[in-house]
């Protein structure tokens, strides 16, 4: 597991690690997620980086017609 410190700016440095395995770039831009006392930073990526990212999925069977009012 990794940690980092917040500074007293109240910024975090990503690990090198990390950075390679998500291939975060300089500048990335990120969408903050608050789930109780938990943040959640997701990386923001462009459409054409996401093209492909559903081409298995079958929503077919995602909720019954039944449950609609």
């Amino acid at each position: 597991m990794n940690s980092v410190k917040l500074s007293s700016k109240f910024q975090l440095a990503i690990p090198k690690a990390i950075r390679d395995e998500l291939d975060l770039k300089a500048g990335q831009q990120f969408t903050l997620i608050t789930k109780g006392n938990m943040i959640e930073l997701v990386p923001v990526r462009s459409l054409k980086e996401a093209r492909g990212s559903f081409k298995d999925c079958d929503p077919s069977h995602y909720r019954d017609h039944q449950d609609r009012i």
